[in-house]
């Protein structure tokens, strides 16, 4: 690697990518590199699911009820954007949205005691909810 740079990024974190796709966008010769084998740092998306058993150490590997793993996608940390919001004018202006799918929210969970839990995304869901989870507490209750 004998060439030059005028940027050299470490990470692949949406920040590090934000970064890099603007200094690009505006001429500069970037060099974007991480030290993980996947891409998206702390906030990556995992897939397949025998990929996220083996980042968190668990030996036994998921239970085939689970179904395949190529099925699965799970984010470290669910990412929502604003639809007008200034991050999405950043992500369309440094072109990053060529390697992005931007979906609808189909529903939200919680895993909490062992347990998967909807959470309640119209007012009639919450009122059928028989599962308080609270913000300021970790304890959980029943109506």
């Amino acid at each position: 690697m004998d060439e030059e740079y005028d940027v050299i990024v470490l990470g692949t974190g949406l920040t590090e990518c934000i970064l890099s796709g603007i200094m690009s966008v505006n001429g500069k010769k970037v060099l974007h590199m991480d030290r993980n084998p996947y891409y998206g740092g702390e906030s990556s998306s995992i897939t397949p699911l025998e990929e996220l058993y083996k980042r968190f150490q668990l030996l036994e590997g998921p239970p085939e009820a689970m179904g395949r793993g190529r099925d699965w996608n799970v984010d470290l940390i669910p990412k929502f954007l604003m639809a007008n919001g200034q991050l999405v004018k950043m992500l369309l202006y440094t072109e990053v949205t060529r390697y992005l799918d931007f979906k609808v929210v189909e529903g939200s969970f919680v895993y909490k005691g062992g347990k998967i839990y909807k959470v309640p995304s119209t007012e009639t869901e919450a009122l059928a909810s028989r599962v308080r989870l609270s913000p300021h507490s970790a304890q959980q209750s029943t109506w």
